[in-house]
């Protein structure tokens, strides 16, 4: 981005302005105007000075980056485990209304890593929802339901967070599993899984490959979008959209049956996804546990 400068004006610096101004930084009397100066500036810095950035007045990525995660509220976006973390205002929240209810994250400190992960999958599970880790509107509408017995109550991890993530890490570490992908939500989906994978593990053997000869693959994922052609190969699940939530069972059972083989080789025909974000994350977490389940 370019950095925003004293003295500059326009649109930039009215939502600067009104970031601030959410935060409770003080504006004087002419409050969003658009024009960097005077007490805009000084509530930049002062703003700076208290997240320990470097206090020189200019909105630059640093700055910028910071201002937004610390306006995010929650339900301003879905939030999952991905590498980069995401971090901000709405993941503390949610760290620290979980941490009240007793599903422990740890630290509240604004980043959703695995700890963050596996108390959003216990909470969700308790509360009669998919444990899929992903907190979309249906897990904001029931940690906001749950506003009277959490607000106002301790933020403090109930417990230590020594217990590990929900998904089996070590399977990870020990076993090398690549994904190959064929078509846009294919592919998609693969990315996704595979980030996962090192959000959960920075040491994951989990990666994209091109082609099933992959020489380190102890387990081979074939992901195709669209209709299953039927054709003869490794053992296929194949999936409509209403039946997605059985596909960690189905993976696990097609790998058990290439049990003998060296690589294990599957195939996942996947429904038409269109753009939904929150369905193909939720694949990719299936596709994940089902590959720990698998191996464990």
């Amino acid at each position: 981005m370019k950095p925003i400068l004293p003295g500059g004006r326009g649109a930039a610096v009215e939502d600067v302005q009104r970031r601030l101004l959410q935060l409770g930084y003080d504006l004087g009397p002419t409050g969003v105007d658009g024009v960097f100066f005077g007490h805009t500036r000084d509530a930049v810095i002062a703003f700076q000075r208290e997240h320990e950035l470097s206090e020189d007045g200019i909105v630059g990525p640093e700055t910028w980056s910071t201002l937004v995660d610390s306006t995010f509220t929650l339900g301003d976006r879905m939030l999952y485990l991905r590498l980069p973390y995401f971090h901000g205002h709405d993941v503390r929240a949610l760290q620290e209304a979980l941490n009240s209810l007793g599903f422990s994250c740890g630290d509240a400190d604004g980043i959703f890593g695995s700890y963050t992960e596996r108390a959003v999958r216990e909470f969700q599970r308790n509360s009669g929802q998919p444990g899929d880790g992903i907190v979309g509107p249906e897990t904001v509408r029931s940690i906001q339901h749950l506003r009277h017995v959490w607000q106002g109550k301790s933020a403090r991890s109930p417990e230590t967070a020594r217990v590990a993530p929900a998904r089996i890490s070590e399977v990870l570490t020990r076993h090398c599993v690549a994904f190959i992908a064929r078509g846009g939500a294919a592919e998609d989906v693969a990315s996704r899984t595979v980030n996962l994978a090192l959000a959960t593990d920075s040491a994951a053997r989990v990666m994209l490959a091109t082609d099933a000869a992959h020489p380190d693959a102890d387990v081979v994922l074939d992901i195709l979008s669209g209709e299953s052609t039927h054709e003869a190969g490794p053992p296929t699940v194949s999936l409509t959209t209403a039946d997605t939530g059985d596909l960690a069972g189905r993976v696990a059972v097609a790998l058990a049956v290439s049990r003998d083989e060296s690589p294990r080789v599957a195939r996942i025909v996947l429904p038409g996804l269109g753009a939904d974000e929150h369905e193909r994350q939720r694949i990719a977490v299936l596709l994940l546990d089902a590959v720990c389940l698998a191996l464990d």
